[in-house]
């Protein structure tokens, strides 16, 4: 792979808008709702903090496409780079996704590579180094959106334990501007047949603010916000409240299939209006 500002193909539109159409489907059939909490909305986030540090000259990755964008999250599921792929086209546009994924695993799903993942080699220097120059060519690019896991290995939402691993902290060190956002995620069953996506940001670091950083405090100051954004999104999910969240896509409710065709006949039988769902979350 190169380092210059082809080394990853920009996928074509016409085959990631078909992706899309796909994944939103493909999701409402598997999710009751995804949703993320409004306490940290990033627009928010994005105007609060250009406007307390004006002398940064840092405007809205959403409005300034050639400011460098990293997302980050933690690792739980099968789920996380489609659902990656949803937040950033809904949330984030018009960045463009872009996401390392091991180098083997990619060769399992070749179409990832017309989505914007790029293959890594993991736990060697030759993939370190390859993770460096890819994001700097892409961090050259405009509207590019780089999201990453740095957990490394799939986690369980609870094990707040594990080091991040260092390449998002000597990426982030290298930096001059440029925002970086954490995302906590879980996926949790409440009232209903199917799962919900839940997800919250966590406190965002404009890049210019934090020039004294070296790699130890960035790794800290990484590490500290995904772990709190997580233990705030674990409260929100132990409440089992739809109140606090903003819903992105609703899926599918009820138990489906004969159980719900029998309700809707009991319902139709008795004169009453038939309701899918067993609860009143994200309806």
């Amino acid at each position: 792979m190169t380092a210059d500002s082809d080394a990853i193909a920009k996928p074509a539109d016409w085959f990631q808008n078909g992706f899309h159409r796909f994944l939103h489907s493909y999701l409402r059939r598997n999710f009751h709702a995804i949703a993320f909490a409004r306490e940290t909305e990033l627009q928010t986030q994005f105007q609060s903090l250009a406007e307390a540090n004006p002398d940064d000259a840092q405007t809205s990755p959403l409005a300034d496409g050639s400011v460098p964008l990293i997302v980050y999250s933690n690792h739980a599921s099968w789920w996380d780079p489609l659902l990656a792929h949803f937040i950033n086209e809904r949330l984030l546009s018009p960045r463009q996704f872009y996401a390392p994924i091991d180098a083997e695993a990619l060769q399992q799903y070749k179409v990832f590579e017309k989505l914007g993942f790029f293959g890594v080699q993991s736990d060697s220097n030759r993939g370190a180094a390859q993770f460096l120059k890819t994001t700097a060519a892409l961090f050259g690019r405009e509207h590019s959106a780089l999201w990453v896991t740095p957990e490394g290995r799939f986690a369980d939402v609870r094990d707040h334990e594990a080091e991040l691993m260092p390449g998002l902290a000597h990426v982030c060190s290298k930096l001059e501007r440029g925002w970086v956002v954490p995302l906590a995620m879980e996926y949790v069953f409440w009232d209903e047949r199917l799962p919900l996506v839940l997800f919250r940001f966590g406190d965002v670091i404009s890049i210019p603010t934090a020039s004294d950083w070296d790699k130890q405090q960035w790794s800290e100051e990484l590490t500290e916000r995904l772990r709190f954004s997580q233990s705030r999104l674990a409260k929100l999910c132990i409440d089992r409240s739809s109140e606090p969240f903003e819903n992105l896509l609703r899926g599918k409710r009820g138990a489906s299939g004969m159980y719900d065709t029998a309700r809707r006949l009991k319902s139709w039988m008795s004169g009453q209006s038939f309701q899918a769902g067993h609860g009143d979350q994200f309806q």
